[in-house]
């Protein structure tokens, strides 16, 4: 499996079910928007998802046959796409659908088994094998008990976003072009 090719800056965020992805991506989010940097969310889900519900016009039209439904209001658009192959849709395939024009960083969710740069998020008291055993791709490890990690990677503490921010952009801060900042 290659590394995806990306038009700009990507990282993943790796780890099993319930360490707390999201919870994470959403603190950092947050802290990115004070600093002016756009982000991309790519997010991966093991299951199938709606995103419009039954009753609404584009739940509607989508299940009448419709390949892709772009719904769009003056706050914002959405494009559902329906994929006719069996197989997950392939990282690269979603980078390519971004805008790159209005983002500064790609942050991917998931994606766990493809060689790009990732942080690991890890919490010793699940029980779960260290990623980074096997994935030579992880950059760094965010966990809440930074004693328990022995590796040559640096090692971030989860409970303190703000310094996995910085970690950030110092790792991919001279390849960022920054947006307005929004305050």
């Amino acid at each position: 499996m290659t590394t995806p090719e990306s038009p700009l800056p990507l990282l993943g965020f790796a780890a099993f079910s319930g360490v707390g992805k999201t919870t994470l991506l959403v603190q950092l989010l947050a802290l990115f928007q004070k600093q002016g940097v756009r982000i991309g969310i790519i997010k991966h889900a093991h299951h199938s998802f709606d995103i419009d519900h039954p009753g609404k016009d584009s739940y509607r039209l989508r299940k009448a046959g419709a390949q892709q439904t772009l719904i769009a209001s003056k706050n914002r658009w959405a494009l559902i796409h329906e994929n006719t192959a069996p197989d997950e849709p392939r990282l690269e395939e979603l980078i390519s659908r971004l805008d790159p024009g209005t983002l500064d960083l790609i942050l991917v969710e998931g994606f766990k088994d493809v060689p790009f740069p990732k942080i690991e998020l890890h919490r010793p008291s699940l029980g779960h094998p260290l990623l980074l055993a096997t994935d030579n791709s992880i950059i760094a490890v965010a966990t809440d008990d930074p004693a328990a990690i022995n590796t040559r990677l640096p090692v971030l503490n989860l409970n303190d976003p703000p310094t996995i921010a910085q970690f950030i952009l110092q790792r991919f801060g001279g390849d960022i072009q920054y947006g307005e900042v929004n305050e």
